[in-house]
């Protein structure tokens, strides 16, 4: 069963939030010291296992007057700030290594109590699920809005404190998978930053742009917040009101990409998707447009809703030349700059529009993956197909061992 997070708006009491305070300023000083005392091994060419590490950050220091402190809260919050340090640890090496796939990670940073957003973890022994809300150990009754049930019994849960000032419970549960009925319709999606999405059968989702739509609001607050003096109470108020648009603009997209993930997997038996390089086209002068499109985070909820679901998600290559083809007659008609939308192929003189035409590539060329992935399956791939030992016939010649 694939693990999901559920999460839940918190409202704590004012004796409970100084309490979480208090939490996320001991498991921000375990985890610092945890890299701090991974740098110093790593540079005198000492092994330090993970126990001893969390043996000096966590049991030592709790003996120590300059950490005496850390006995206030529940030794759970500081044993997961200690794995916290050696998962950022073991990325970064097994990135230096090549291990790790994808964008190359860095070494871990360290914490800082200014960090508008803070939060610690909880294994089961940490936290316990009540009617009201969630019971954290050394905090007390939290209150949460049970927005919807918990499927299961979740195996983690992490508190946040937003930059906002709002305070979540996020829960790690296992659901099970609800296959939809099966269904003949396949899609193809081409994204862009006009048209949010078009996809293969015409139909075109238009950008809500969100960052756009609040940027006049957000330029206005952080002009504010950059004549507010550091450190002063009204500094702090203008942080949060930038914080709450950013979180409005966050929280509107969000709920966009959930609907049409929803509505894309719900309506097909597989999706076809082109496979973008994000990150490269975020380095562009597109890089604010790209980012407010979201396009990674709307093919990742394709994705996720499509294992729960049993469908189909395929990404198509991004070196396919999806606007170059004629999806009438095949003709590569060459690349073609961005400010042309429409063309008419010089082979079969159809007129394209370039988005669709994009869309409907994408598709046939994801049903060509699809098909020849199931043929490799389908073939003597990791059978046995070396031919058995075959008799000799009874009146075949032999050969003369001792003929010179």
């Amino acid at each position: 069963m694939p693990a999901v997070r559920y999460r839940y708006r918190a409202y704590p009491s004012p004796g409970q939030v100084r309490a979480l305070a208090r939490a996320f300023g001991c498991a921000r000083v375990v985890y610092n010291d945890a890299i701090r005392l991974r740098d110093t091994a790593y540079a005198a060419g000492e092994k330090l296992s993970d126990t001893e590490v969390q043996r000096r950050v966590v049991t030592l220091a709790k003996q120590t007057p300059e950490r005496d402190w850390l006995a206030e809260v529940s030794s759970v919050v500081l044993v997961q700030a200690c794995q916290d340090a050696r998962r950022a640890f073991r990325n970064w090496f097994d990135s230096l290594s090549g291990k790790r796939k994808g964008r190359r990670v860095g070494h871990p940073r360290f914490r800082s109590r200014k960090d508008n957003r803070q939060s610690v973890r909880l294994t089961r022994n940490g936290f316990t699920v009540t009617a009201r809300g969630v019971r954290v150990a050394k905090v007390g009754d939290v209150r949460l809005v049970w927005s919807r049930e918990l499927p299961s019994i979740p195996s983690s849960a992490t508190v946040i404190r937003e930059a906002d000032g709002r305070y979540y419970v996020s829960f790690v549960v296992d659901v099970a998978g609800e296959p939809y009925p099966a269904v003949s319709a396949d899609v193809g999606i081409d994204l862009g930053l006009d048209r949010l999405a078009t996809l293969s059968t015409g139909e075109i989702i238009t950008n809500p742009r969100p960052l756009r739509s609040k940027q006049r609001h957000l330029s206005r607050a952080q002009r504010a917040l950059a004549r507010k003096r550091k450190g002063s109470s009204n500094r702090r108020k203008a942080a949060r009101r930038v914080a709450v648009l950013h979180r409005t603009v966050r929280e509107t997209r969000r709920d966009q990409h959930h609907k049409l993930a929803a509505r894309l997997v719900r309506d097909n038996q597989a999706v076809y998707v082109e496979d973008l390089a994000v990150s490269g086209l975020a380095r562009t002068t597109l890089a604010r447009s790209v980012h407010d499109a979201g396009w990674a985070m709307l093919v990742g909820l394709i994705e996720e809703k499509a294992a729960r679901r049993g469908r189909t998600v395929v990404r198509v290559g991004r070196f396919f030349p999806s606007s170059q083809v004629c999806s009438v007659c095949g003709v590569t008609d060459g690349p073609k700059p961005l400010p042309v939308r429409v063309w008419i192929c010089a082979a079969c003189t159809t007129t394209h529009d370039r988005d669709l035409n994009a869309a409907r590539n994408i598709l046939v060329e994801g049903r060509r993956i699809v098909a020849a992935g199931r043929a490799e399956t389908e073939n003597a791939c990791g059978a046995d197909v070396r031919p058995g030992p075959v008799p000799a016939v009874g009146v075949e010649a032999g050969t003369q061992r001792g003929a010179a």
